[in-house]
């Protein structure tokens, strides 16, 4: 082969591989982002060609919009997405809107796993939320994701391009879900935690109120907000924030404490004030009795305002001598002036405890000043109970009382049966206990004590003759004559000699004799013996009738002492 025909076949051979490479070069795969160049604008399409003698239309409005690039004019070099290379006029069917989603979502990943923010804009409104346009790819933004709190109206922020962060990515089911919330709040955190630096404790700084609740008032210090507690707001009792301060005012607050970690500041104005509690035992001392005015009432007892910021509580135990079972709200009511005296100041807790019944008369005293031991009164049954009776007296106070003291000869627990509640009964004053608020009465009392006039003639060892009112196993029940005492003879007492120890012996309405063993006149108590009185007859004739040398028996002596005695009676 001649020289030149092998160089003639050497440059179709290169001409054949670097056409084969162009092609490879601007190789068009359905699917695919490719790069091309605008040839034409016509009406509101541009023609690109994207190589390899293959053309497409792409509508203007792609290259358009909030956050998209500039208009685009013939020559300029853009992206679209091939999806199909030919139509049925010979025309390649591509995109600039799907060729810059493929390009953002390979963007919005790679943010979504270094977690970095994106930039998007709000252009439309849907169920649950809004959809935004992340440089071609449409995101989800639901509606608790807008803002820190919530917002009515979202026109404002639609249209202009703003930071985002991304929640959640799907690109299979090309899901995105965005949230605008949260790089709101790390920015705000950023903020917070730069002006929380430049505060200091014990600083006092303007600010304005912003939001009023029913614990305090949120105030802005200058793009950080601090809470006024409702107790940090005055030295005085104040019921509800609204009463101190109002949204919008601007006032000037002391800066209680700091947070660094939660960014919670706590405020006060009552700091920047003089402590009322400062000499306070000095301006109320115990006992004195002054006026105040009720603030608040509570199931334990009553607060009353001393003075503005100084407040004392009335104990529910010290409200009422009388009344001890009833609510604070039945004896004082709000806004009302009543005196009362100081019982105790502790300025370590700030407490001053007052009471309101000390500023009157106990009423048992002054009931025993009027009604003394002894006195009569006459009051109303107002309970009965298994130990006595409760009569209400006058001053409001009751007494008592005791079954004991209901009859002299019959036991309480029959008697009782006879008075019933709402009865008016009189009653003597045996007892009054001022420290224990105790009266005790007696209703047996007004009649006499049968007793102390019956024993009137009696003493111990005096022989009594009794009349038998019933004979029992264990004794005999038997009255003294010419009076009202009763006594029991019991068996060891009945006889000297054990045999004649028989209570059968004796028989109702038998009259006897008896020694008086004890008498005593406060127990009412009378105690006889049979026994007692032989013996000391017996003693008594062996004296008068027998003596050691005599020879005489037992039976001679007490014979002769027997004949004596009947002839004494003759």
């Amino acid at each position: 082969m001649s020289a030149g025909l092998q160089g003639a076949s050497s440059s179709r051979e290169d001409f054949a591989a670097l056409l084969e490479e162009s092609f490879r070069e601007h190789e068009i795969t359905e699917g695919s982002v490719v790069k091309g160049r605008v040839v034409a604008i016509e009406k509101d399409v541009a023609v690109i060609d994207i190589g390899a003698k293959t053309e497409g239309r792409v509508a203007l409005k792609e290259f358009t919009g909030p956050g998209r690039d500039q208009p685009i004019g013939v020559g300029d070099e853009v992206e679209v997405y091939v999806d199909r290379i030919e139509n049925a006029l010979g025309e390649a069917v591509i995109s600039r809107d799907k060729a810059r989603r493929e390009e953002s979502w390979v963007k919005l990943e790679k943010a979504f796993e270094n977690n970095e923010r994106v930039s998007g804009t709000i252009f439309n409104q849907v169920k649950g939320g809004y959809t935004v346009d992340l440089d071609g790819a449409v995101a989800f933004l639901p509606r608790s994701q807008v803002d820190i709190r919530p917002v009515r109206d979202v026109t404002p922020l639609m249209g202009t391009p703003q930071p985002f962060q991304i929640l959640k990515m799907d690109r299979r089911r090309g899901n995105i879900v965005v949230s605008r919330r949260t790089v709101l709040e790390e920015s705000r955190a950023e903020q917070r935690s730069e002006l929380v630096a430049n505060l200091e404790e014990g600083q006092v700084i303007d600010g304005v109120v912003k939001n009023i609740t029913e614990y305090g008032a949120f105030v802005d210090l200058g793009g950080i907000d601090g809470l006024l507690h409702v107790t940090d707001m005055a030295w005085r009792r104040v019921n509800h924030p609204s009463e101190v301060v109002n949204i919008g005012q601007t006032v000037k607050v002391k800066i209680i404490k700091i947070n660094h970690e939660t960014h919670r500041i706590s405020l006060g104005i009552k700091q920047l004030l003089a402590d009322p509690w400062e000499g306070i035992a000095a301006r109320y001392p115990v006992d004195a009795k002054l006026k105040g005015r009720v603030t608040n009432i509570t199931d334990y007892g009553a607060f009353v305002e001393l003075e503005p910021g100084i407040e004392g509580l009335i104990h529910v135990s010290e409200m009422s001598w009388t009344k001890k079972n009833v609510h604070p709200g039945k004896i004082v009511s709000t806004s009302q002036e009543v005196e009362v005296q100081i019982l105790e100041v502790d300025p370590v807790k700030r407490r001053i405890s007052l009471g309101l019944k000390q500023t009157l008369q106990n009423p048992w005293e002054a009931f025993s000043e009027k009604h003394p031991a002894g006195t009569e009164v006459e009051g109303e049954v107002k309970n009965k109970t298994e130990f006595g009776l409760f009569i209400g007296l006058e001053g409001d106070v009751d007494g008592m009382v005791h079954l004991s003291d209901l009859d002299w000869n019959r036991p309480g627990e029959q008697v009782i049966d006879e008075f019933k509640k709402g009865d008016v009964v009189r009653a003597q004053v045996l007892d009054v206990d001022v420290e224990k608020e105790r009266i005790s009465l007696g209703i047996k009392q007004l009649a006499g004590d049968p007793f102390a006039d019956a024993g009137d003639g009696i003493r111990k060892n005096q022989v009594v003759t009794c009349e038998v009112l019933e004979v029992k196993d264990s004794g005999i029940e038997v009255k003294i004559v010419d009076s009202d005492l009763q006594a029991f003879i019991r068996r060891a007492d009945l006889a000297r000699e054990r045999n004649d120890q028989r209570p059968e012996r004796f028989a109702a309405g038998e009259k006897l004799d008896a020694r008086v063993t004890q008498f005593d006149r406060k127990a009412r108590r009378v105690q006889l013996s049979i026994k007692a009185l032989e013996m000391a007859e017996e003693k008594e004739a062996i004296a008068q009738f027998g003596s050691a040398d005599s020879g005489a028996s037992l039976g001679d002596i007490l014979g002769a002492a027997l004949k004596a005695r009947q002839a004494d009676k003759k």
